[in-house]
Formats: C-alpha cells, sequence, structure tokens
C-alpha cells in the first residue's frame, strides 16, 4: 500500500476509549457496572454526534462527550456522583492511548522517505491537544485534524477532505487507519486505502466502501506500508 501520508481517527483507535471507566473502577465499586458504564458513554457518544450532524445542531465534541455521560451515569444510576463524573471527564480530557501506539509511530518515523502522519477526528481541538500531549503523541504527528474546522461529524465526506486540503493529496494517495468500522467503511467510499484495525473482534460492516487490509493491532501496520 504505497502511500503519502497516514490517517488516523483518534478514539478508539489511538486513544483507548475504557481508560477513564477502567481507572474510575474502584470509586465505581464493581468493574462490571465500570465497563457497561463505558459502554454506553461510547454508545451514547457516537449516536449523538450522528443525530446532531442530521438535525444540523452539530456542538463540540466536548460537549457531546459530557452530554454522553450525564445520559450514562444516569442509565447506570450513578447520576448522584458529581465526583464520579468529574473524575471520568479529567481521564478523558487526557486520555491514555494504547501500548501498540508509539512503537508504531516510531516505526514510521524510522521509515526512509516515510509517511507523513495525522489525527482526523470527530474531538473538539483542545481535546485531541491534550489527548497527544498527555500520550506523547504531539511531536510524532504532522498534523491535529478536527471536524470543528468544517462544523459537522464524521461520517459525512466534507471531514475526510480535511485530509486532502491539509497534504494536499488525493484520498486514494493516502492511508486511513480506524477502529471504527463504521469510519472505515465510510472513508473507503470516501476514496482513501483503508485499514480497519479490528481491535475487539468484531463483524465487518455492511455499507459502502470495503477496507484493503483488515488488522488486529497497530504493530502490523508498518508491513502494510512499507
Amino acid at each position: 500500500m504505497p502511500t503519502k501520508a497516514v490517517i488516523f481517527d483518534a478514539y478508539g483507535t489511538l486513544f483507548d476509549i475504557h481508560a477513564p471507566t477502567a481507572k474510575a473502577a474502584a470509586v465505581i465499586g464493581d468493574p462490571d457496572v465500570a465497563a457497561a458504564l463505558g459502554k454506553t458513554w461510547r454508545d451514547k457518544q457516537l449516536q449523538y454526534s450522528w443525530l446532531l450532524s442530521l438535525m444540523g445542531a452539530v456542538k463540540p465534541f466536548w460537549d457531546v462527550t459530557q452530554d454522553a455521560l450525564d445520559y450514562a451515569l444516569e442509565a447506570h444510576g450513578l447520576e448522584a456522583n458529581a465526583g464520579l463524573k468529574k473524575n471520568l471527564l479529567d481521564l478523558y480530557f487526557e486520555i491514555d492511548c494504547y501500548d501498540d501506539v508509539l512503537p508504531l509511530f516510531d516505526a514510521i518515523g524510522g521509515m526512509d522517505a516515510g509517511p507523513q502522519t495525522a489525527v482526523l477526528s470527530n474531538g473538539s481541538r483542545n481535546m485531541l491537544d491534550a489527548a497527544a500531549k498527555s500520550s506523547g503523541l504531539s511531536e510524532r504527528l504532522d498534523a491535529v485534524l478536527s471536524v470543528e474546522a468544517v462544523g459537522i461529524f464524521k461520517p459525512d465526506g466534507r471531514v475526510y477532505a480535511l485530509a486532502e486540503e491539509t497534504f494536499g493529496h488525493k484520498a486514494s494517495e493516502m492511508t486511513f487507519v480506524s477502529c471504527n468500522g463504521w469510519d472505515a467503511w465510510a472513508a473507503a467510499h470516501y476514496g482513501f486505502q483503508t485499514v480497519w484495525l479490528n481491535r475487539f473482534d468484531l463483524p465487518e460492516e455492511r455499507l459502502p466502501g470495503a477496507p484493503k487490509a483488515i488488522i488486529k493491532g497497530l504493530d502490523a501496520l508498518p508491513e502494510l506500508l512499507a
């Protein structure tokens, strides 16, 4: 897959979406409840982003993240714990990256004439900057691209076009990597060479477009790019 740039989704792909609730499991008191809370939080975060786009009522992703957490806390009977909410939001704002992320970027950086790299995310710019800094990614990225620039969330094509506008390459000349199946299929439909990072062993999507490769971990990506 010869490529001029590698564009990464952020949450679930580079940043561990389950890290905040896992770290707060002791406060919650039950690891199973913590896991269920994390799933509801993520599901609602995505649902709200899609629905807001369809409604023409887009708001910052940080606000969407807080609204989704409010829903999740109430759904699991935890809405009265204001300290838990603040703790989870603090953890999400400076979220951990997965263990395979920094080694991947070091490997890309070591390639002769290696591709440029960027994050392209629904995340608000302040969220992405904070996460990239706290995880050590800031100095390894050529660009951090947020949907704030176009005022709508993925999978709208205007979001994917940001990568073309930033680097001056056609989508077909770049590789897009996402853990989110809907995102990988949408990016492929847009025209990227797409790699689906199937971290959670999920079925393939039934959507237009299809990834050129499916991997289980980012350690498999350098061989595809070489």
